[in-house]
């Protein structure tokens, strides 16, 4: 029922509304810029005549050039492989999984899987003086500044409760 009622609605009065359209004053495009060199060539018709006219002196001369052509030497860039690899990444077998098969098997140095990570902050926060930050970079291959920051900033276990009145202007 909608398509029929929008249908009449497009359709109402068309032919006249066409009509309108088309007798409408077009718009002027605008002026172009005027140039000498059109106008010197309306002036001598003798040069447009030179210009279309075949010369057969140049036609032979043109018929006895021979161009060979040889492209020189392709050359072979010696770091030519930038979207490939320069060297092969060291990786490390990972620590933990139980996954099987899903599992990451290895892992980059200087990364550590989601499950490492988390097995890590936890070990650090049960056993701060055995798990060290220094202990942790030799243990997972990783940077002190990188482990040290991780381990001051990444805070995954703490659970905040909020008040009630805070709750409610969030």
């Amino acid at each position: 029922m909608g398509g029929q009622v929008t249908r009449m609605l497009r359709n109402f009065n068309l032919e006249s509304r066409a009509r309108r359209e088309i007798s409408r004053e077009k718009p002027r495009p605008a002026p172009r810029h005027s140039t000498s060199r059109l106008d010197q060539l309306a002036d001598h018709p003798e040069i447009k005549e030179e210009i279309s006219r075949k010369d057969n002196r140049f036609l032979t001369l043109l018929k006895d050039v021979y161009v060979e052509s040889r492209d020189p030497a392709v050359r072979v860039k010696d770091g030519g492989g930038e979207h490939l690899p320069c060297k092969q990444e060291e990786k490390r077998l990972t620590k933990l999984g139980h996954l099987g098969d899903l599992d990451v098997k290895k892992v980059p140095k200087g990364k550590i899987s989601i499950v490492e990570a988390l097995t890590l902050l936890n070990n650090h926060k049960l056993h701060p003086q055995i798990w060290t930050a220094e202990k942790i970079a030799v243990e997972y291959s990783l940077e002190l500044k990188e482990v040290s920051s991780l381990l001051e900033f990444f805070i995954p276990f703490t659970v905040q409760e909020f008040p009630k009145e805070t709750r409610k202007a969030i």
